[in-house]
């Protein structure tokens, strides 16, 4: 393999690698397209994807990408005999298969795999989603993808977000260096609140209240000054009380 050539791929597999937690050995992830191209190609897949990795590689395909493959009956019986020689991972899809593409983008939503496809509408899906790896092949050389506009889109994010933290660490660690910011906040002791003495105004008197009061104001008056009214005594009385 040129230089140039092993140069792009390792730089690819180093972003994947920082990025989105790819490891080795790398799990290549293989459909019945792939296998199509490489018989087209003359070429052995074992032996072409590990000579341009020059790293430890896992080749593998799913239940569901070789029924698929048998359904397609005599145009790809060649395909099908080479897509069964690879390790079969299972895809939770067994008892009730799906689509090919549909199983490899579920087999990819929360693991690491290389994906090597054909499918143009498989690769193009996977690239709207950060993280994925595509190879394929260009004529018979394999091929793998540089990260998609999505995937670097998503490192871009997290590089400014890492960086606007670290900022907003070493601006406050300046303040409480130079005396601009307390080391500790010092935390202000609540205020109990005790009882409070109730509203005047929603005391208030009613104005029946007041009226009732008044009118038992006027009585009262009555009744002491009928208590001080002097009682006249009949000048009959007073003759007789004189005499004695």
């Amino acid at each position: 393999m040129k230089i140039s050539r092993f140069k792009k791929s390792h730089k690819t597999l180093v972003f994947f690698a920082s990025n989105f937690d790819y490891r080795e050995p790398y799990q290549v992830l293989i459909d019945a397209t792939f296998c199509q191209a490489a018989l087209q190609q003359k070429i052995g897949i074992d032996e072409q994807i590990k000579k341009y990795f020059q790293c430890g590689v896992k080749l593998l395909t799913t239940q569901c990408v070789i029924l698929e493959s048998e359904s397609l009956g005599a145009p790809l019986t060649g395909a099908t005999s080479i897509v069964k020689r690879f390790h079969v991972h299972k895809c939770g899809h067994e008892g009730k298969p799906v689509p090919a593409s549909e199983c490899i983008k579920s087999m990819t939503k929360d693991n690491r795999y290389v994906v090597a496809s054909q499918d143009r509408l498989l690769q193009e899906s996977l690239r709207k989603i950060p993280g994925r790896c595509l190879l394929y092949l260009h004529k018979a050389t394999p091929v793998l993808e540089a990260p998609s506009k999505a995937s670097k889109k998503w490192v871009q994010r997290r590089a400014k977000n890492l960086m606007l933290g670290k900022q907003v660490e070493k601006i406050d660690y300046m303040k409480e260096k130079q005396g601009l910011k307390p080391a500790e906040t010092a935390v202000k002791p609540k205020k109990h609140k005790g009882p409070k003495n109730p509203n005047p105004l929603s005391c208030k008197k009613s104005k029946k209240d007041k009226a009732k009061q008044q009118l038992k104001g006027v009585e009262q008056t009555a009744i002491t000054k009928a208590k001080r009214k002097r009682v006249k005594i009949p000048a009959h009385v007073k003759a007789a009380l004189g005499k004695d």
